[in-house]
């Protein structure tokens, strides 16, 4: 893609202050508070609307049936000042095939769960994952052309994102997050919510993605391990630095509203340099679910306070230039916060 085919859209700053949430996230300086968390959660299609289920791998955490256990699950986090979600759908009910067709359903977990928060809690940022392996028969993130050899078809991968994420932005997602690392995505869900009417709908790009062991109980808690093969040939390497800076220049040239470093802090020093070559952008880190893990067995193990450590860590993201702190402690944060104002 020539730099004229990336500059052909115009750079919109609505998208960046559609919501208060948005509007703080610009702000120069800050702070471990309530506006910069943004909490990950699991939805399901269970039959049953009260489903709630424990992730073993993840402690504390659950995958919750949408609408109504979500609902349930995020009323009293909402009272104590939760101010953004990010949605991430977890179907078994559904058929899947190497399109991830079912993404498209009017009915999948995730629209499910938009359209119910919208009318619940109307002033809560909601932020939707896009990527196409919960809906693939074979787990990866885009099209395969060869499945013996994982072989993806970017361009058809990036024109399905762009229609999942126009189908989530009309059921009523103030943020699109895709996931999959394709090459160009961005200016391709970008150009398709333009011309749908929806550019006010900001994009949260995840440009620093890299091939991580620390994703683990993640892809036990939203059943998405691809069946065969690896990540590897599109997700980055943990050791390239120079392709997340690459990805990072592309990503907002193509017109991402907001950057994401994932995983968090094994990879602070591509968080510096996000916030370097993107100063203008809101940077997000994304603290994962090996990352989740790792904090609250040591604090099992007696090795510090689960309180201190959590702190420290999500401290660390806004030092070395994150806005957005992106946790599962989330709900944990936001009662230390209203109990060191008492």
């Amino acid at each position: 893609m020539t730099s004229q085919q990336q500059q052909s859209l115009p750079v919109r700053l609505h998208p960046s202050n559609q919501h208060p949430t948005l509007r703080a996230w610009t702000q120069s300086h800050p702070q471990l508070s309530a506006a910069a968390l943004m909490y990950p959660v699991f939805v399901t299609d269970d039959p049953n609307p009260d489903a709630v289920e424990p992730i073993p791998t993840l402690p504390g955490q659950s995958r919750f049936a949408a609408p109504n256990a979500l609902i349930a699950h995020l009323t009293p986090l909402v009272a104590l000042g939760l101010q953004s979600v990010i949605l991430f759908g977890v179907p078994s009910r559904i058929p899947k095939d190497n399109h991830g067709s079912a993404a498209l359903d009017p009915n999948t977990p995730v629209v499910l769960a938009l359209r119910a928060l919208r009318k619940h809690f109307p002033q809560l940022l909601l932020a939707v994952d896009v990527c196409l392996c919960p809906y693939t028969d074979h787990g990866h993130c885009g099209i395969l052309t060869n499945y013996d050899t994982q072989a993806l078809d970017n361009d058809a991968s990036i024109a399905q994102l762009a229609n999942i994420a126009v189908h989530y932005a009309q059921a009523g997602a103030h943020i699109i997050a895709p996931s999959d690392m394709m090459d160009n995505r961005i200016l391709a869900i970008k150009r398709a919510l333009n011309n749908h009417k929806l550019s006010n709908v900001a994009v949260m790009a995840y440009s620093a993605k890299f091939a991580s062991v620390f994703y683990g109980p993640f892809r036990d808690a939203a059943k998405s391990a691809p069946g065969m093969g690896d990540r590897k040939c599109y997700q980055l390497p943990p050791g390239s630095r120079k392709l997340a800076r690459r990805a990072i220049v592309r990503d907002v040239a193509e017109g991402a509203d907001m950057i994401m470093v994932k995983p968090g802090y094994p990879y602070l020093d591509v968080v510096r340099d996000a916030a370097d070559l993107a100063p203008d952008v809101p940077v997000a880190i994304y603290q994962v679910s090996g990352e989740y893990a790792m904090l609250w067995h040591g604090a099992q193990a007696g090795v510090y306070q689960l309180k201190d450590a959590v702190k420290e860590s999500l401290e660390a993201g806004l030092r070395a230039g994150a806005t957005i702190l992106i946790t599962y402690y989330t709900p944990m944060v936001l009662q230390w916060l209203k109990e060191d104002q008492q």
